[in-house]
């Protein structure tokens, strides 16, 4: 019976590596954020105006947008490793599960081109 249960030296080990990935991107992005948050905050805190039109000039700028769209893929990559994780530890029957993977893919993609979108038209 002791045999059967593989633990100690000759259990099965898959998966290595898998979660290093993960963390590692989570740390990622998170930093990505982080450094787009204090560009924000400077931008807001040197305008002298908030209209639409204050914001829209921010935004108009080429490179503000393209850290701006680096910044939304990096929230949307942090949140697909976040809800594909809670995906894979709390729903179990395997067709749910991969359903519900496809549907936040699909959802996330949708979001980045709806971003992209919006940012290009300014």
């Amino acid at each position: 019976m002791a045999a059967n249960n593989r633990v100690g030296p000759k259990r099965l080990v898959v998966g290595a590596h898998y979660g290093l990935r993960d963390w590692l991107a989570q740390r990622v992005t998170a930093v990505v954020m982080a450094v787009y948050t204090l560009i924000l905050l400077f931008w807001f805190f040197i305008a002298r105006d908030f209209s639409y039109e204050g914001w829209a000039s921010i935004f108009a700028i080429q490179w503000m947008k393209l850290a701006t769209f680096v910044a939304l893929l990096s929230l949307f990559y942090h949140a697909w490793v976040g809800i594909r994780d809670i995906w894979m530890d709390y729903v179990k029957p395997v067709g749910l599960r991969l359903t519900l993977q496809a549907l936040t893919i699909l959802w996330l993609v949708a979001c980045a081109g709806y971003a992209a979108q919006i940012l290009w038209r300014v």
